[in-house]
């Protein structure tokens, strides 16, 4: 094997070295977010079973509005906003991220 051969061999098993060190340390410093994403993952899944199961939704909606009308209509404006600040946060997101690292949509799992 020749010196420079040589010299890449032990500069490359040096750059794993170190990655392998960034990555633990990595893994150590996300441990503290873990509870985010766990919640995070509450979530997506969450959906995920809203849109699976669209009947509850239709006739928990149907029992507010019959039992509290007044309080059904300030929660429809309260969904029609977010729902509104929703598309235009995932067409701003859509827009501004280079193609290739769009979040949307998600894939399915």
């Amino acid at each position: 094997m020749n010196s420079t051969a040589l010299e890449l061999a032990l500069k490359k098993q040096r750059l794993q070295i170190a990655s392998e060190g960034l990555r633990f340390d990595f893994g150590r410093y996300a441990a503290g977010l873990a509870p985010a994403f766990t919640g995070a993952d509450y979530a997506v899944e969450g959906a995920r079973w809203v849109r699976r199961h669209p009947q509850f939704v239709v006739a928990a909606t149907v029992a507010l509005v019959v039992a509290r009308p007044k309080r059904a209509w300030r929660w429809a404006r309260r969904a029609f906003v977010g729902w509104q600040a929703w598309r235009k946060l995932r067409d701003f997101m859509e827009h501004r991220l280079p193609p290739g690292r769009q979040p949307w949509p998600p894939e399915a799992h």
